[in-house]
């Protein structure tokens, strides 16, 4: 349990049961698990978390890729919770934990008997994080949420017409909504923690994906809609300039970013032509950004006569931030990242050699998270159910 000043690293002690599945909960337990937290994951008998099939398991059916990465560092217990004895073996764990965090909808978990008030009357000073698709206070409250559905809700399905002009609404390639959704659960539960370490008292958390991605993508894309009436359009201009984009070079793509005014020289006499900003329409900063696109434009034209080396050199020589446009394939060459260890060979008892990402987030002491191994479906029920009957005695 939770003590102030009981001398364990990060969230050492902290018990978290997990009734989570899929990305958006399972990411905010993952980063629990990285910070130390004994998290217990409850999976349906039989099929588990429905990521485990998410991607081509090597040895055992049911660890997939993605389901390794997200859930490494958690313990895995299946538990029927329409059947009386896994219900009380739930209730039971959940009368010892620090946090519980739940994606079930709410009319489905209060059928189950474990809303917050019911689990409240269990563990009075638990902290209750609900994670749902829309609050629970609007018309949307009883609705089914996932990636794609957030991603058309909040609009973010529209940014790529507005920057390509194929008017066809498609997808961000990312689960980025469950993702950044798991992100907002997990700080939301830290201080839900730290509430409780200054007053003893647990509380309810409820965490909208559909909320949580419409901040995330509105702190710029807002724009010209912050004002009343508005301003400007709706949108960052940045973010929305079909110009800038990857330039191509005589190997493949780079980003090179000029963000200050003041780059542009260095950009263009890299780029072997100065002379391009002599033109009246660069005279002053203000014509430089109403005449952003010719300037992008130019550059275009002019960087498919250098390799990408060449000008990742020159551009890292003249301050100018730039890297080379790399395939998600080769991701796991980058020199950086190679260097850093970011990538770690484990070896999984079931499933042979992987490798795990290093947590991103660098603390002094080091987290040792890249070697906690992800559980097999059900792997520690055993073990978890008896420690759940010792605690009721």
């Amino acid at each position: 349990m939770i003590g102030a000043a009981d001398g364990k690293p990060m969230l050492g002690g902290v018990k978290v049961v997990d009734l989570t599945s899929v990305v958006f909960g399972p990411y905010c337990t993952h980063i629990l698990a990285e910070l130390g937290a004994e998290v217990i994951k409850v999976e349906t008998p039989g099929a588990g978390d429905s990521f485990r099939w998410s991607g081509k398991a090597v040895a055992t059916p049911g660890m997939s890729p993605g389901f390794m990465a997200i859930n490494r560092g958690k313990q895995s217990i299946a538990l029927d919770l329409k059947a009386d004895a896994d219900l009380a073996t739930m209730k039971a764990l959940l009368a010892d934990a620090d946090v519980f965090v739940v994606n079930v909808r709410g009319k489905a978990v209060e059928r189950l008997g474990l809303d917050y008030e019911a689990v409240k009357a269990i563990n009075p000073n638990i902290i209750y994080a609900h994670c749902v698709g829309f609050g629970q206070d609007g018309p949307y409250a009883d609705l089914q949420a996932y990636d794609d559905v957030i991603q058309a809700a909040t609009g973010a399905a529209t940014l790529l017409p507005r920057v390509d002009g194929n008017p066809r609404a498609r997808y961000l390639p990312s689960l980025i909504a469950d993702k950044v959704a798991g992100l907002h659960a997990a700080y939301a539960v830290l201080a839900a923690i730290i509430h409780k370490l200054r007053t003893g008292e647990g509380q309810k958390v409820e965490v909208p994906m559909f909320e949580a991605f419409t901040h995330f993508m509105y702190l710029e894309h807002l724009a010209g809609l912050t004002f009343d009436p508005p301003n400007a359009p709706v949108g960052y201009f940045r973010q929305l300039d079909p110009d800038r984009q990857p330039f191509p070079t005589s190997d493949g793509y780079i980003s090179i970013v000029a963000y200050s005014d003041d780059a542009w020289p260095r950009v263009f006499a890299l780029l072997g032509k100065p002379e391009f900003l002599d033109d009246e329409r660069f005279a002053t900063r203000k014509l430089r950004t109403v005449n952003l696109a010719l300037l992008y434009q130019e550059m275009a034209r002019l960087t498919p006569g250098f390799t990408t080396a060449e000008l990742l050199a020159r551009c890292h020589a003249a301050q100018i931030p730039a890297q080379p446009v790399r395939d998600l394939a080769d991701i796991m060459t980058d020199p950086h990242l190679a260097a850093t260890g970011f990538f770690r060979r484990q070896e999984h008892p079931s499933e042979g050699a992987y490798f795990a990402m290093d947590h991103p987030v660098r603390f002094s002491p080091a987290l040792d998270s890249a070697s906690r191994l992800a559980p097999l479906l059900g792997e520690q029920s055993d073990r978890i159910r008896q420690g759940a009957s010792d605690d009721e005695e």
